[in-house]
């Protein structure tokens, strides 16, 4: 069976990654409808407006799951509060789990943890966590300034662990399922293809920019300082790369970028398959096409495999 559905209660291993701001009760009802797991970010620092989120998701009936990013929750009144909530799945990021997995585990919470290096991996594993979501460098958002592939990443985690493996970054449709699984993933996450969905929150310009980007189309900003990011290519973001550090303010604009649409307010989080989106889709289509394409591809490769040749 696999291991992801198994944890999550989702019908498809796809699961909606925690942008902040994004990925509130809009984004993730639509993607638990449509039979992924939406989660819900605490990233955003909005204690009051997360927890309100997660009621209104509990009360949909629908799974869902809930972010922790450790080193930006400023207390742990949130870690209380979803151990109390009747959240069963979460994932946590921003540094190490070891504190939070005993009281998560005993509160019947299963725990992945999102890891960009196979150190950071394995040491998560010998904490306890239930599983790792593997993300890759062409991810959008905070990044570890010492790019790992997708490719490359999954395979060296697979090669050292047994636990279940959510790939992340660069995947935005069957294809990058396909290829995630054959590495050994037993699930994705999503985020820049959900961004620019029809039932994500943020501005259309944001979706446009995003249909609109090559595959070139954006840059890992800030690497020699913290935070690391991967943003969409603007004049705002070419700046900041010819000065090769970002300004400790640089993202107080962001929600101005992402619900006013002002572009050059802030870097505009987004990773390398905005350059393989061509259009804003519905989340229902954008998970039946990405299911349908993964299941197509997986049907291929075994009549290969079963006619013991290479077609």
């Amino acid at each position: 069976m696999n291991r992801v559905l198994a944890h999550t209660g989702a019908r498809h291993p796809i699961v909606q990654a925690p942008m902040g701001w994004i990925a509130r009760r809009q984004l993730a009802s639509a993607v638990s409808r449509a039979g992924g797991l939406g989660v819900i970010e605490t990233s955003s620092g909005e204690t009051e407006a997360c927890i309100a989120e997660i009621h209104a998701m509990r009360e949909t009936g629908l799974p869902f799951g809930v972010n922790l990013p450790i080193r930006f929750l400023k207390d742990d009144a949130m870690l209380r509060f979803v151990c109390e909530s009747g959240v069963r799945f979460v994932t946590t990021s921003a540094g190490s789990p070891a504190k939070f997995i005993a009281p998560l585990h005993a509160a019947g919470i299963v725990v992945y943890h999102a890891v960009p290096t196979l150190d950071l991996a394995l040491k998560c594993v010998d904490a306890g966590v239930d599983g790792l979501v593997v993300e890759g460098a062409e991810g959008g958002g905070f990044k570890n300034p010492e790019e790992v592939s997708t490719l490359v990443l999954l395979q060296a985690i697979r090669a050292r662990t047994t636990v279940p493996l959510i790939a992340a970054g660069g995947i935005c449709d069957g294809r990058g399922m396909a290829a995630a699984f054959a590495l050994g993933a037993e699930g994705i996450q999503m985020g820049t293809r959900f961004v620019c969905s029809a039932e994500s929150p943020v501005h259309a310009n944001f979706k446009q920019a995003i249909v609109d980007a090559s595959e070139t189309g954006t840059w890992m900003i800030n690497k020699k300082s913290t935070p690391c990011i991967r943003a969409l290519k603007s004049r705002r973001t070419e700046a900041y790369v010819a000065e090769g550090l970002m300004p400790p303010d640089a993202l107080k604009g962001i929600k101005a970028l992402y619900f006013d649409g002002d572009m050059e307010a802030a870097p505009a989080l987004a990773g390398q398959s905005a350059g393989l989106i061509d259009r804003v889709r519905t989340v229902q289509e954008i998970i039946d096409g990405t299911v349908a394409e993964f299941l197509d591809i997986a049907g291929r490769m075994g009549r290969l495999a079963s006619a013991g040749n290479f077609g």
